[in-house]
Order: C-alpha cells, then structure tokens, then sequence
C-alpha cells in the first residue's frame, strides 16, 4: 500500500535522536508509579525494554488487518469477476475506490491526528472505518450489489492510509533514534507478511466455504470476504489496547501524546524544484507497473503458465514475501553506501527486465517475480528518502503528502486502464504497457542523474560524502549561531539607556555609593569598581 512509504519521511526526522536502548531486566524496575508509589515489574514499565516489546508487537498487528484485506480483490480474483459476473475493467475499479480517497486525505491524515482526533482516538476511527468499510464490501458480495462493494472499498480507502499514518507516529512516539530504523523494518515486514497469508489464503478460504455450502456463487463470495475481514476487527483490538497502553504510559511518564509533526502548505508546491518533480515522475510510474499488476497476477499466471489456483497465488505474492526481510537489509545497504540515484536506475532497470521476460519469455515466472521483489523493495529504500536531500525541512511534509497524493492518483487512473486493456487486448498488450511506464520512470531517473549533476550532485553522494557534507553543514549552523549571539550582544550593548541606568551611570562616575542591588541594573557601567 502506498502510505506504508511514509515510514520513509518519518526516519529522516528523527534520524538524528540518539536513545540508547535499555537493558532488558526482569526484576522490579526503580522507577516508581506517579499515582501510587509502587514499584513495578519491567514487563509492567513503559520505560523499560520488555513493556515497549510488547507495545512494538501490538503496533506491528495494528495494521496487519489493512494490509491483508487491501488484496483481497486480487486473492479473489477469478472468483469476483465469475460470481459478480465482471469485466476485468470493473473488477479493478475496486483499488481504484481505494485509492480516490487518498488524493485528498495524504495532505490532512496528519492534521486530523495532531490537531482534531489525537493519536489514540484518531488510531481507533481509521481502524473502525478499515472495519466497516471491509463489512460494506463482504455484505456487496453476500447480496450480489457490487456498488455496494464499491462503496465498502471507497470506506476502507479512507481508513487504511491514514491508519499507516497513525502507526508511524506511534512508532516515533514509543521508539527513538537508531531504533526507529529497526521498527519501521519490523512494521513493514508485518505488512507485507498480512499481504502474502491474504493470497495464499483467500483462495484455499473460499474453496473450503464452497464444499461446505456445496456451491460457489456470489453468497460464498460474501462469506469468505466476511470471514477475511475477522482481521481487520482484531487489528482494531490492537488499536483500543495500544491506545490504553499509550494513556497510561502518558499517566505515569507525564508526556505528551504523539503528533505527526507534518506541516503541510500546499502555497510550497510552486517552490518544489526540478529535481522533486523529476522523483515524482519515477514514483508514479514505477508503483503503477508493479501494484496493478500484481492485483491482476493471479489469472495472468493462471492462463499464460497453466499454473494451478494455489501456485498462481504463490507465484503473485512472492514480490510481498522477499519484500518483507529484504527492505531492512537493501535499506542498511543503502544507508552504508549512499548514491541514491545508482540504486534507484538499478531497481528501474531490473523491474524493465521482469516485465519484459514475463511479457516475451516463458521462462519460469519465479526468475521474474524474484527479480520484480528485489527492485521493488530496493527503489522503496533509495527513492523516498531522496525528498528530504532536496527540500528544506518545513517543506518535508507538503512534498511528502504531494507526492502520495499524485501516486494514489496515478493508481487509480492506472487501474482503470489496466483493467480496459486486459479486457479488450489482452495480457501481452498489458505487459508492454507496464514496460512502457517503467520506460518512462527510467527516462526520468536518467533526467534526475545529470540534472543533479548539474547542480552539485547532492542526491548521487556516497555515505561518507554525505556524512562530511553534515558534519561541515552542522559546523557551519554552529558558527552562524554564534555570530548571531555575537551580534546580538553588541546589539544590547548599543541599546539606548534607561533614564534610571543613565543617572546611576553618571552618579558611579561621580564617586557616589549605591546600594547593592542596583548591580542588577547597571550592566553597562564602566566603573563598577566605584561601587565596592
């Protein structure tokens, strides 16, 4: 899902904050309740390791519900288009109720959090409308009334980013510094471990229900959808005990609940400069060969590679699969090395290869997929960051929601055609297309290379380039800092006189004895020795 990126905007934020992490301890931590007094086991600490364990396991389910219902459509296939009696092109329709919602809300998702709900309430709605918008879509199935299932996608659309966005900031909230790396890993390894059981599941779900009943049909459909969405409840379980978990952490450490920290002036998007509109080129045209594809993989597999049901739906996950233990380790790698660009051209040039060996090949499709997982989790670690190179930080979070703004956008436009395009040409023709738009992300990935050159090469720095490039960055803001302090000084001291500071002035210089406590006023003299 798109806003599972924003973890990406986040890290850099708080990249700088050096938390240590505390020693496990499993005897009764020193620290003492504000209300009671007790000592308190370290598992009962939120100050300590083994409570923020367990905080860290219930933030890693709360979206486990979204992401493992998001691809339902895609799990399901063959058996939406067959019982709802669809075209290909409607049947995408249903990511692009998804996604319409999101054009919007990636600006405000962060304002409703910081300024409206408040995490802990603001977590629970977006979990609620995940909820309901994933019973508004089983019940479409249940009564054969696809507007109804679009309905319920349009509903779930709403929750299911701004949720992402809620379990960032609880992330912030409860990690800090180097651990926030390891957290976001840990989080979107769950993602996409929710995304791989839904399509290795649904299918097996569906044919389970269909011999209990004894039939297929459009009720089955609404039964396994229904059952599907037992996930999304448990992730707002999730939500109601990480909300009572924060409020007591606030009670007994007496702080503050967690804010977003975006700031979003959409009057800033004149002031984005070429090489920011050249990522979101690669951003939009990269993720809409990759996502639409995989929620069409499963009958392409089916039909091209006379896969079976169930190896068609392994073979469509595997992007998921290598995603969730490859994104920390390429996002490491990246940060160890640097040269951003490099590794975004690699990830474009290996995805044209996927698609292309899929399109013209009948090569195994595991070569291909395996490929396809690999570069899509590494763009993901080296083209989010590259927002924060070439944006001052009070522009961070406009660029961010602009530029999840225009993918979801482009996801849904692209799923339209997709879904027209399979429908009337057929999947040869829909793979050149994909390769067509990965072309294009590869074209502006080249732009961006020599337009960075052009201008000092800032996003193509190796690590240790960049290291002394903020070193010599933070040495230069300490020296303004201290002129400005300088200046200031000199400033007080050429400030005009008080009528009370002159006259003490002018009776020191005559030899006479004031009181002590008229030092306090006197700090332009240049005779207090007079005074002792």
């Amino acid at each position: 899902m798109a806003g599972s990126e924003e973890r990406r905007k986040l890290l850099e934020e708080n990249e700088g904050d050096g938390d240590s992490i505390p020693s496990i301890a499993s005897s009764p931590s020193s620290k003492k309740s504000k209300d009671g007094g007790s000592r308190m086991w370290a598992i009962c600490d939120p100050s300590r390791l083994p409570h923020r364990l367990i905080v860290l396991v219930i933030m890693c389910f709360l979206g486990f519900g979204s992401y493992f219902c998001y691809d339902n459509p895609a799990a399901l296939q063959t058996q939406i288009t067959g019982d709802m009696k669809l075209t290909t092109a409607s049947f995408m329709l249903l990511y692009a109720w998804y996604s319409w919602p999101n054009v919007v809300l990636c600006f405000f998702g962060g304002f409703l959090i910081d300024r409206v709900f408040g995490i802990r309430l603001g977590t629970v709605i977006f979990s609620l409308f995940v909820c309901v918008g994933q019973v508004i879509f089983a019940l479409g199935g249940l009564f054969n009334a696809f507007w109804l299932m679009e309905a319920g996608r349009f509903v779930f659309g709403i929750g299911g980013e701004s949720l992402a966005v809620a379990q960032n900031t609880y992330a912030v909230n409860w990690f800090k510094g180097k651990e926030l790396n390891l957290v976001f890993g840990l989080q979107l390894s769950m993602a996409r471990v929710g995304s791989t059981v839904n399509m290795n599941m649904m299918g097996w779900l569906y044919q389970k229900i269909a011999e209990t009943r004894g039939s297929t049909g459009y009720s089955t459909l609404g039964v396994s959808l229904l059952l599907g969405g037992t996930t999304c409840i448990f992730s707002l379980v999730c939500a109601l005990v990480l909300g009572y978990l924060d409020r007591r952490a606030e009670r007994i450490l007496d702080k503050e609940q967690g804010k977003t920290g975006e700031v979003i002036k959409l009057s800033d998007v004149k002031d984005f400069p070429l090489s920011l509109w050249l990522i979101f080129i690669v951003c939009v045209c990269y993720y809409v060969a990759v996502f639409p594809f995989i929620g069409l993989g499963k009958v392409f597999f089916l039909e091209k590679f006379q896969f079976t049901p169930a190896q068609a739906s392994a073979v469509n996950s595997i992007v998921y699969i290598i995603s969730a233990p490859a994104s920390p380790v390429l996002g490491l790698l990246v940060d160890k090395t640097g040269k951003n660009i490099i590794w975004v051209m690699c990830a474009v040039v290996v995805t044209l290869i996927s698609h292309m060996m899929l399109a013209f090949t009948f090569w195994n499709p595991w070569i291909a997929m395996s490929l396809l997982g690999l570069s899509y989790s590494l763009l993901a670690c080296a083209l989010w960051p590259m927002v924060a190179f070439v944006v001052p930080e009070h522009q961070l979070g406009t660029a961010y929601g602009f530029m999840q703004s225009i993918q979801n956008l482009g996801l849904a436009v692209i799923a339209i055609v997709a879904g027209a395009i399979l429908d009337n040409r057929g999947y040869l023709f829909l793979e050149v297309f994909f390769s067509a738009c990965v072309c294009i992300s590869l074209v502006a990935v080249v732009m961006l290379y020599f337009v960075d050159l052009m201008r000092g090469g800032d996003l193509n720095l190796s690590a240790r380039q960049r290291s002394e490039l903020e070193k010599r960055a933070v040495a230069e803001e300490e020296r303004r800092e201290l002129l400005r302090q300088q200046q200031q000084e000199d400033l007080a001291r050429l400030r005009p006189m008080s009528a009370f500071g002159v006259r003490n002035r002018y009776l020191s210089r005559l030899g006479a004895q004031l009181p002590d406590h008229y030092c306090t006023h006197m700090s332009a003299l240049g005779h207090r020795s007079v005074l002792k």
